[in-house]
């Protein structure tokens, strides 16, 4: 096996879905690179991950930070243009589907660096969605293509892509949970932050929630409704800190606003929960795994086997309080299992047919 894997990671589900890839390739003596664009750039979303998660230091931060879709994925392209540009890898792997994602996805195609996707296929079929775009778009640019679910392997067969360069492994981000769950301390996280004995966890950050002063409001709104029924610990994202402030959520009665967790303090308290209320992609799945009711405040999900064959609910803002009621007084019930290969060995996975690709592209 010749050639050196290099991974750009730039946001926290980044490096969840990251840690469990470069450990299994690192036990097979594949040479790796870890590009950190510094899309995440806050200590709290950033660097505590990398602690916790065994990832090793990044071998370059290009600390491009925020800012407007359209300047951030310029600062991007440039950067990591120079960067593949003076490494040269043999491969390069994107996670997920982030604003970094898709700048690595041009960059490699434009240098003719063969592109893997971990985390192809999914569709909320929004277009609305940032992400969604840039799904779609890095599917199309990818070599190798790894789907974390069987609907999304259907989605790209309509869409055109060679079978050949699909691959089924599982989810990496339950690998990571999985790997942790005996360091995940319920009590102690709901100790640290004053919290009752039944409690539930938000977590908002989508544009459609955020951005818009008025959804920001709607937001605001249900969830004050909702923590009439049940306390609720909110890690405050910094892309929606401002908004939800504003919209008065600070001053709702039960409502515990916190400074962002690290990732073993944020899955403690999910783990532990009545309840979670999201608009996350990952923790959709997360507490698919971990089986607490998840009720999602959007209206598409583009991992629908997490309401087929999880706990998840897509609600809307003026349905959320009475969901929750329902899951508080027992009326959701809790599948018996969860979707298939999501068994905590997708790393593994991954990194037999990446192995396997370099061998036989010398």
């Amino acid at each position: 096996m010749t050639g050196t894997v290099l991974h750009v990671v730039g946001t926290r589900p980044n490096f969840v879905k990251a840690a469990p890839v470069v450990a299994a390739l690192r036990t097979v003596g594949c040479e790796q690179v870890l590009v950190h664009t510094g899309q995440h750039y806050d200590a709290r979303l950033s660097d505590v991950f990398f602690r916790q998660l065994g990832l090793p230091e990044p071998d370059t931060y290009l600390g491009v930070g925020s800012g407007s879709h359209a300047h951030q994925t310029a600062d991007l392209l440039v950067a990591l243009e120079t960067e593949l540009t003076a490494r040269a890898p043999a491969l390069t792997v994107v996670y997920g589907d982030v604003n970094s994602t898709l700048a690595a996805a041009l960059v490699a195609a434009k240098l003719g660096i063969p592109l893997a996707h971990v985390e192809a296929g999914l569709r909320s079929f929004d277009m609305a969605m940032p992400e969604e775009v840039n799904r779609r778009l890095v599917d199309q640019l990818a070599e190798l293509l790894f789907a974390t679910s069987p609907e999304a392997i259907g989605h790209l067969a309509r869409e055109g892509v060679d079978p050949g360069r699909v691959h089924f492994v599982g989810n990496p981000m339950i690998d990571t949970l999985l790997a942790h769950l005996d360091r995940l301390d319920p009590a102690a996280a709901r100790a640290a932050h004053g919290l009752p004995e039944r409690y539930g966890v938000v977590t908002l950050h989508r544009p459609a929630n955020v951005d818009d002063p008025e959804a920001a409001r709607a937001a605001a709104r249900a969830l004050t409704e909702a923590a009439a029924h049940l306390d609720l610990a909110v890690p405050l994202h910094p892309r929606g800190v401002t908004a939800l402030r504003a919209a008065g959520l600070a001053d709702a009665p039960g409502v515990h606003l916190l400074e962002p967790l690290g990732y073993l303090e944020f899955m403690s308290l999910v783990r532990g929960a009545a309840a979670v209320i999201t608009d996350s992609g990952g923790v959709q799945e997360e507490t698919t795994v971990l089986g607490v009711p998840c009720l999602t405040l959007r209206t598409t999900t583009e991992r629908p086997v997490t309401v087929t064959h999880g706990t998840n609910r897509l609600v809307r803002p003026e349905e959320l309080a009475p969901a929750l009621h329902k899951v508080l007084v027992g009326a959701v019930s809790t599948p018996a299992e969860g979707p298939p290969l999501w068994d905590g060995k997708t790393g593994p996975r991954i990194a037999r047919v990446l192995t396997h690709w370099l061998e036989n592209h010398d």
